[in-house]
Formats: C-alpha cells, structure tokens, sequence
C-alpha cells in the first residue's frame, strides 16, 4: 500500500507515533541517504581508479598519493557499515520495530530519528549503554 506524502510533510510528536505517514517519511530519507552513500562510494572507487594509473611522480608525490588512498579507504569503509545500518533501519521499518528502542522497546522519538534516522536506542538507553562501556573500559 503506497503512503501518499505531501511534499512539506514533517513529522510531528502530535501524531500517532509512526504512523503510515511517519514509516514512509523516514523510509525515504533512509533510501536517499543510501543512494547518495552509494553514490559517493562510487566516486571515491572511480577516484581510485584513476589516480592508480597517474605517474607515480617523486617520493612526496607517492606518499602523499598513499595517505589519500588510506583517507578514501577509510571512508569507504565507513560507508560501508552506515549502508548496512540504513539497510538494517529499512528492514526495521518493513517488520515494524522502526522507532522504537531495541532495549527498553519505548519509542526513540521523532527528533532523535530526524538527527540519527538509524538509532536503534532512545537517547536514555544509548546513554547508559555508553556509561557501562565507560565503567568497563576504565577497569
């Protein structure tokens, strides 16, 4: 069943908490997030490319070359693993749990969701989930 949105839609806290409107507002927000990733993970590989084919000039050229590489490998990798987060939070939106803490099961909250559309915590339990890293780490 296709939601229809108009065009200004925003979410509102005086709404059904995700509501047809609401799972469709924040599915295309993932889905443009994802194609906009992908598509600069596909410059940066096309970047690659062609760099990889350059002259290797002299030794400030290549190392400066390598570190760039390393800087786009790295951003790649974290693409990667925000695509499998965005996938993870569209999987969520079609089985029903989108929104809602994977801890306590509480609503995440609509502002949350607009600044992190892949949160899977409410702000509380990311919180103490970060206090118990802390303790543990301090050990």
């Amino acid at each position: 069943m296709a939601v229809e949105l108009p065009p200004d839609y925003r979410p509102s806290p005086d709404e059904e908490y995700m509501n047809p409107m609401q799972l469709e507002y924040f599915r295309r927000k993932l889905l443009a997030w994802r194609d906009e990733l992908m598509q600069e993970a596909q410059e940066t590989l096309d970047n690659l490319r062609d760099e990889s084919y350059q002259d290797v000039g002299d030794e400030a050229d290549r190392a400066s070359r390598e570190s760039e590489h390393g800087l786009e490998l790295r951003t790649r990798d974290r693409y990667r693993k925000l695509l499998r987060k965005i996938e993870q939070a569209l999987e969520r939106i079609d089985d029903g749990s989108y929104g809602y803490c994977e801890d306590t099961g509480e609503p995440i909250g609509i502002k949350r969701l607009e600044a992190r559309p892949i949160a899977t915590l409410s702000i509380d339990a990311q919180e103490r989930r970060e206090m118990k890293e802390k303790v543990l780490a301090d050990r």
